[in-house]
């Protein structure tokens, strides 16, 4: 058995903040490794630094110190025309809020990534159709947001997620904004994903939600306080030479 190369790596990364002229440490010499085929989930109450820390492995924001390493090469200082063209086409976002345009259907909120990776439009509809078809919403693809439930406007958010095929899914309190049941339903889609190989990352401060990963990162204050894998998993980093 061998070690698959991480797709994420975070290398002594800390972010600071000013506000009112102090400096606010909102991530704290921060250090560890996403795997291939890894459904993670990085835990912790609000203001534990969860959400910067998804913003920086997102690209959406740069560390103040450290290395942050996607696919093997840091894009930590890279510049932010070049971190744009690798956040369409590596990173797939799942808000709480879903972020749905309200003026376009459900095929055409899934479709829209591709057009900033330079996809024709018959591809992307096609690529759109099939990634709703995966999440059980191919028949509400002409639907718009305001006709759907909350639980289908957030399959349709992980189709949008899904359809750039990007190398990791960055899901930020996906199941928030849902009743038990639906959560529950959502949750178990991305269970599903992660069986056929998708790597996810799960932002959230509820502990339910966390057991449902095979690995918890536990934050406080900006560090990191726990790194568990749960036993009753088995981690797909791994496989045989």
């Amino acid at each position: 058995m061998t070690a698959l190369p991480a797709i994420v790596s975070l290398r002594s990364v800390s972010r600071t903040y000013r506000s009112d002229g102090l400096a606010v440490s909102a991530v704290r010499n921060v250090s560890f490794d996403i795997f291939p085929g890894e459904i993670l989930a990085i835990m912790g109450p609000s203001g534990s630094g969860k959400s910067t820390l998804m913003n920086m492995i997102g690209l959406l924001d740069r560390p103040s110190d450290g290395a942050i390493y996607l696919d093997g090469g840091d894009v930590a200082d890279l510049p932010d025309d070049t971190r744009s063209a690798l956040r369409a086409r590596s990173i797939g976002f799942v808000f709480q809020s879903y972020n749905l345009l309200a003026r376009h259907n459900a095929v055409e909120n899934v479709a829209l990534p591709l057009v900033y990776c330079g996809v024709r439009r018959k591809e992307r509809t096609l690529r759109a159709q099939q990634c709703l078809e995966a999440v059980g919403m191919l028949h509400r693809a002409h639907h718009f947001p305001r006709q759907l439930s909350g639980g289908e406007q957030q399959r349709v958010a992980i189709a949008r997620a899904l359809v750039a095929s990007p190398s990791i899914v960055l899901a930020d309190e996906p199941t928030g904004a849902l009743d038990s049941r639906t959560g529950a339903e959502i949750l178990a889609l991305f269970r599903a994903l992660h069986d056929s190989g998708q790597t996810i990352v799960v932002i959230t401060h509820d502990a339910g939600v966390a057991a449902q990963c095979e690995r918890t990162i536990r934050l406080h204050d900006g560090q990191i306080v726990a790194d568990e894998a749960h036993a009753s998993t088995v981690p797909k980093r791994m496989m045989a030479l």
